[in-house]
Parts: C-alpha cells; sequence; structure tokens
C-alpha cells in the first residue's frame, strides 16, 4: 500500500513519469491497481472526452494528430489514447504510441498512450474506462480515444466518451447502407476524410440523406464535415462541431445522462471482471475435466456452463456463510 501512496502523492505533483507507471500498473491489472483507482476523486470528470473512429484507412491517425493540435493551440491539456490491434500473444499495443503522432512530439501539454486492445470486440480496451480515470485524476481538459479500425464492431466508443467523430472516406459506395444498421448511429459528428480525392462530394451527399432518414425530433442534428488531414483542411471547422456538440450535451442534460451510463459500465465491467477472475481461478480444474467431456462428445457446452455456474455460486454462498 506504500508504494500505492507514493505513486499517488506524485500523481498530485503532475509527475508524468508516475502517469506512465500508473496506466501500466491498472492497464495490466497489477497488485495495488484497485487500490490506487479507489483512491482517485470519486467526483464525475471535467474533462472533455472525445472519440474517432471509422473504418481502417480513413486517416484517423492523422485526423486525430491535427485535432490534438488544434486544441493545444488553444490552451488546452490534451490526452491522446490510441487504442491498437493487440499482439494475439503478448496482449500489449502492436503499432506504438509515438509513430503515428511525430508531429505532436515536443509540444508541452500532450500525453500519448497506446493501449492494447486485447481482443475487445468493440475496439476498446478493456482497461480504457481505468486509464480515463488517471487522465481524468492528471487533469487534461480534453481526451481523445482513437479507436482499432474494425468499423461496425466499434459501437461501444458511444458508451465512454462524450462526444463521438465518425471518419469515412469518398468511395465507399453501397457500405453507406451497410453502416446505417450501427456505426452511423453513434456519429455526433461526422467527418468525410480525404476529401480532396474522388467521389468526396457523392459520400458527402450519401450520408447526409442516410443521416436525415433517422433524425428525430429534438435531437442532435448530426454535421457532415469535409477533411483533408494531411494539409488540415476542415479541422477548425471539425473542433468548432465537438464546441457546439459539447454545448448541446450540457445544455440538454445528455452530458450528465452520458457520463452516468458511463459509470454504470465501469461499475459493471469491474465486477465483471473481479468474478471472472475468482471463477476461473478457483474452477480451472473443473473446466479442463469438464472441456474433456465435451471434446469427447459425452456433454455439450451449455449443460456445462449451468454445471460449473452453479457449483461456483454455491460454493461462493457456503464460503461466505462460514464467515459470517
Amino acid at each position: 500500500m506504500q508504494a500505492v501512496n507514493n505513486l499517488l502523492e506524485r500523481l498530485e505533483a503532475r509527475d508524468i513519469r508516475a502517469l506512465a507507471r500508473a496506466i501500466s500498473l491498472v492497464e495490466d491489472s497489477e497488485e495495488g491497481a484497485s487500490e490506487l483507482l479507489a483512491s482517485l476523486s470519486p467526483r464525475l470528470s471535467g474533462s472533455r472526452i472525445i472519440g474517432i473512429t471509422g473504418p481502417p484507412g480513413s486517416g484517423k491517425s492523422t485526423l486525430t494528430s491535427k485535432l490534438a493540435r488544434d486544441f493545444l493551440d488553444r490552451g488546452e491539456k490534451v490526452g491522446l489514447l490510441l487504442i491498437d490491434p493487440s499482439s494475439p500473444f503478448s496482449g500489449g499495443a502492436i503499432l506504438g504510441d509515438r509513430i503515428r503522432m511525430q508531429e505532436l512530439s515536443g509540444r508541452d501539454g500532450i500525453y500519448i498512450r497506446s493501449l492494447g486492445s486485447r481482443g475487445s470486440v468493440g475496439g476498446l480496451s478493456q482497461a480504457t474506462a481505468r486509464v480515463l480515470r488517471l487522465l481524468e485524476h492528471f487533469g487534461f481538459s480534453v481526451i481523445i480515444i482513437e479507436t482499432v479500425g474494425t468499423g461496425q464492431a466499434e459501437t461501444d466508443v458511444v458508451e465512454t466518451v462524450d462526444s463521438v467523430v465518425v471518419v469515412a472516406v469518398p468511395g465507399l459506395g453501397d457500405d453507406i447502407q451497410a453502416m446505417k444498421a450501427g456505426i452511423m448511429e453513434i456519429a455526433d459528428v461526422f467527418v468525410v476524410n480525404k476529401a480532396d480525392k474522388d467521389g468526396a462530394d457523392r459520400t458527402l451527399r450519401q450520408i447526409e440523406a442516410a443521416l436525415q432518414m433517422q433524425e428525430g425530433q429534438g435531437m442532435h442534428k448530426v454535421p457532415v464535415l469535409a477533411t483533408v488531414a494531411s494539409s488540415g483542411q476542415g479541422v477548425t471547422e471539425l473542433v468548432a462541431a465537438l464546441d457546439a456538440h459539447y454545448k448541446y450535451l450540457a445544455d440538454s442534460g445528455e452530458l450528465q445522462r452520458r457520463r452516468e451510463r458511463r459509470l454504470r459500465k465501469e461499475l459493471i465491467g469491474y465486477v465483471t471482471s473481479v468474478l471472472m477472475s475468482d471463477f476461473f481461478a478457483r474452477s480451472q480444474a473443473d473446466v479442463d475435466a469438464k472441456l474433456a467431456d465435451i471434446i469427447q462428445g459425452r456433454t455439450d457446452v451449455y449443460t456445462v456452463g449451468r454445471f460449473l455456474s452453479r457449483k461456483y455460486i454455491n460454493e461462493r454462498v457456503e464460503r461466505d456463510a462460514k464467515q459470517d
């Protein structure tokens, strides 16, 4: 506990190396991680959290870099979380943080960190909520999360951030119709990047038409912007659109509701993680034995699943009763 207290003191002193150590601690669920997180302020965040998502090759990293630059230029303190594909062997981030963000190196007021997605279906690392809490505590006024480029599967970003920027590129064609069932519904701002390419105007019109079909009375009207992130074109307009959306959230009460949903997700995620860890710590031998029966065709996954769940719950109840 002394090590955790020392780390917390260094965080309070805004020691950037302490932040890096704390993130590693909570990302890998090392000893002391839960104690550290429990010591942080329980208040709802004052940080703005922005998610950048979209298909691979849409220029998300370049756009994220330019967006961060504009926020820095107006005096914001910016934290960047880059959710990378994970190594299937180590679970660690593959791409790395500073490779894609070289133009920001040397700037004051910014912290860049990569997190491995670790197989998370929605493109967000399971550790994202814990790392966000550290960045909020450290005092970053704007936090930008760039998610893994896995298309429609990234809808879980909406439960983590205040504003979602969905990035597309010219030439999507019929894919716009497919996107309507998933990722389009989460957009607070839609960006057609690489707008200097052929077909950009057509893609803009398709997206605007698709969004009009799902707009309801009193809903935030989703702007569709054209950007060329490589040159910075349209980024100022994107910042303005994000400012307008944040004002809408605050004025309508939606900001509070979104943050309450985020806390709920974080709580349920933590409880689930604790229960899963305890289950496998106590039931691994049973799992292995029953798995052999499944492979031999003597039973099935669902029968075994019910049996192991009930056995674990009953044993847990018995242990708790003895402790009382």
